[in-house]
């Protein structure tokens, strides 16, 4: 299934395809702070519709995520890295696609504080 995503003022839009039934509540110092659902894909699943100059990135600790936002109205639509043996991953910030009913989603809570 495709999803129309975007930041809060749509200036970063984007399109993911995927079935998005669990996504993860992450507890690392990034996530805990902002309050994102993530559903992880390949990369290849993912299609950035705005240009890439709308993007700010960053990144921390290992600097293996680029977690990407919205450079206007800072909200954290997806990040991108190397998921180990499976190559290039995009994490879709899910509370980003007001298709998807989050009610319906299963939250499986990861421990990235620890990581």
């Amino acid at each position: 299934m495709k999803h129309q995503g975007s930041c809060h003022c749509g200036r970063v839009a984007f399109e993911v395809e995927g079935d998005i039934g669990e996504v993860y509540d992450c507890n690392c110092s990034m996530c805990r702070r902002r309050g994102g659902l993530l559903w992880f894909g390949p990369r290849d699943a993912f299609t950035l519709k705005t240009p890439e100059s709308d993007v700010a990135t960053y990144t921390f600790n290992k600097h293996v995520i680029q977690h990407h936002f919205c450079a206007h109205c800072g909200i954290a639509a997806y990040g991108e890295g190397e998921k180990p043996n499976a190559g290039p991953m995009i994490a879709v910030n899910v509370r980003c696609l007001p298709d998807v009913d989050l009610s319906a989603l299963k939250v499986t809570r990861i421990d990235g504080a620890s990581f």
